[in-house]
């Protein structure tokens, strides 16, 4: 995956089986549609606002002082509410991930992940506090693991494919492909929206978080780190979702 020696004979055990666990609770929940112990046509759909409801994030609920409801950021990362919504999102921790775990070690990165992800979508609910609709999916995680990457691999080279260059496969460094994302992020938040989409505000947060953190945490030294060559992604524009 990069080039250079950086990751070769290590492993991410972390990023890896936080791919498997989403994988997984998405395949037996109701939004796959693949568990027949959820009925079909309107009962499914019953089921699957409720376990919406239940894992995920409900803005208004999170401030009412429930404990079951200050879990949610927590548990509301390794739900996602589509197919789409999930392969994005496991081929952005893939592509960036194993190189971030295997910087910062598993312990760390695991810690990183799961509190960046949680004040990501605690953001985006103390900014919507009065919302009932509810958010789910790894991207505000995800978003603090683009934000570390950035810090810790800027001359990374990134192949990405742009849908309005007709998914031509260009090769840029991660200082090119991550600001530019954050500012399709940006742009996305500011146009009104209507009804449930993207939580761009918590992709926004949480790569701030993780920016700042590995500046904190590692500091001018990791500049030192040469260029690596990481497999290609989509176009940057995936994000977490609410059913």
């Amino acid at each position: 995956m990069p080039s250079r020696q950086w990751g070769r004979g290590r492993t991410a055990p972390v990023t890896y089986g936080v791919m498997v666990l989403c994988c997984l609770i998405f395949v037996t929940g109701p939004a796959a549609a693949l568990n027949p112990v959820y009925g079909t046509g309107q009962e499914l759909i019953t089921a699957q606002v409720a376990y919406f409801e239940r894992w995920g994030v409900v803005p208004a609920e999170l401030f009412s002082g429930a404990p079951r409801a200050a879990m949610t950021p927590a548990t509301a990362l390794f739900v996602h509410g589509s197919w789409l919504h999930l392969m994005g999102n496991m081929l952005f921790l893939y592509v960036f991930g194993v190189m971030a775990e295997e910087h910062m070690g598993h312990i760390e990165f695991a810690l990183f992940y799961v509190g960046c992800g949680y004040l990501a979508l605690l953001g985006y609910a103390a900014a919507h506090a009065g919302s009932q609709q509810t958010l789910v999916g790894a991207s505000g995680a995800i978003s603090a693991v683009l934000g570390a990457f950035l810090f810790l691999f800027p001359r990374a080279r990134v192949t990405s494919l742009f849908p309005f260059l007709f998914f031509l496969p260009l090769r840029f460094p991660a200082w090119v492909v991550l600001p530019f994302w954050v500012a399709l992020q940006w742009m996305a938040m500011s146009r009104p929206s209507q009804g449930p989409g993207v939580a761009y505000l918590a992709h926004l947060v949480g790569f701030s978080l993780g920016f700042l953190y590995a500046w904190a945490r590692y500091g001018r030294r990791e500049k030192a780190y040469g260029r690596a060559t990481v497999k290609p992604q989509p176009a940057a524009t995936e994000g977490d979702s609410k059913p």
